[in-house]
């Protein structure tokens, strides 16, 4: 009938998604709605109706702060925090804005006691400029100075901090030296957690301490239930989960590598209150996930990977632009990466 409908991909994993305390989107494509036109890339716009499945799923928090989020300007912008602001007032959406005042606030969840703090930047905005007089409108890693005094005002107000940056080199299974730089700079300006998006593959998972970035090697038992920390990493560490990779796409690449865009993660993570009031992170983890896709009617999905079959695997119509993808390949890139 004209309308959208975009439930079936988060049939497989809105139970999980709905049951945590705080469950957190990467949007990459701005909900402009469809009088500014719906479209792909290389300017991307999505209906309104994704946001609907968002908040369905059981999403709190919407990232906005991505290169694609100036692909309508600023109409797009301006739309999209109107349709957060009037249908949705209780989910919190980041990285855009429509005043500088807005741009001044620090989000902070509250659950339980404990006031978490959520930042959200992208490297930048695919050369588009900001529009004039909306300088506001998108957070952005290169204001260092800014970010700092956002983590200063962030330490202050909440128990523990969350950066969610959008950066690193795209299709690359390892941090660019950009994010490693980045990640010392989150880590001096005291961050807890960093949550990062956009290479549209998973990249490691890290700890940060004053010795410096240690590489996470998750075995699968860990990977399913959590690894626990103790010691220096509990009370002084900063974890980081390099790049998620995609939680669903449809890409249009083609040749060898494109089976890997298939092959995300959500990032999981437990927190809790020492006898000294401190909140530090209990235990982490990863759910690696598979992006399905068929043609037809609800042909888009995703899947945990445990989950996932052969006979699906070899449904996937993925194999047609990349025929390297199996259950198998999907197993070995987590085991490879993770």
């Amino acid at each position: 009938d004209g309308s959208y409908d975009f439930s079936a991909v988060f049939a497989h994993t809105e139970e999980e998604i709905a049951a945590a305390d705080l469950a957190l989107v990467n949007q990459e494509v701005i909900l402009g709605g469809t009088e500014l036109g719906v479209s792909g890339y290389p300017a991307f716009n999505a209906p309104y109706e994704l946001g609907d499945s968002l908040v369905d799923a059981g999403f709190d928090v919407v990232l906005h702060a991505t290169n694609h989020a100036l692909d309508k300007g600023a109409k797009g912008i301006r739309n999209c925090i109107a349709f957060w602001e009037n249908k949705y007032p209780g989910t919190a959406y980041l990285g855009i804005h429509d005043s500088a005042e807005d741009q001044e606030e620090i989000y902070v969840y509250e659950q339980d006691g404990m006031k978490i703090a959520i930042l959200n930047y992208t490297y930048g905005t695919n050369g588009i400029p900001l529009p004039q007089g909306m300088e506001y409108a998108v957070d952005q890693l290169t204001d260092l100075d800014r970010i700092a005094e956002d983590l200063r005002c962030a330490e202050e107000l909440a128990d523990f901090t969350i950066v969610c940056p959008h950066w690193g080199t795209e299709y690359r299974l390892t941090p660019d030296s950009r994010q490693e730089t980045l990640t010392q700079f989150f880590w001096e300006n005291g961050a807890d957690l960093v949550l990062g998006t956009h290479p549209h593959v998973i990249e490691p998972v890290a700890w940060v301490t004053a010795d410096g970035i240690r590489i996470c090697d998750l075995t699968e038992q860990e990977t399913a239930q959590g690894a626990s920390l103790t010691g220096n990493e509990i009370q002084n560490g900063m974890l980081v989960y390099y790049s998620l990779g995609n939680f669903v796409n449809w890409t249009s690449g083609v040749g060898d590598g494109v089976a890997s865009r298939m092959v995300g993660a959500m990032a999981k993570v437990t927190l809790e209150r020492g006898e000294d009031g401190t909140v530090f992170i209990k235990e982490y983890g990863i759910e690696p996930l598979v992006c399905h896709v068929e043609e037809g009617r609800d042909g888009v999905t995703v899947y945990p990977l445990s989950e996932y079959t052969e006979e699906l695997a070899g449904k996937n119509a993925i194999r047609l632009q990349d025929d390297n993808f199996s259950l198998q390949y999907c197993h070995d890139l987590i085991e490879q990466v993770f």
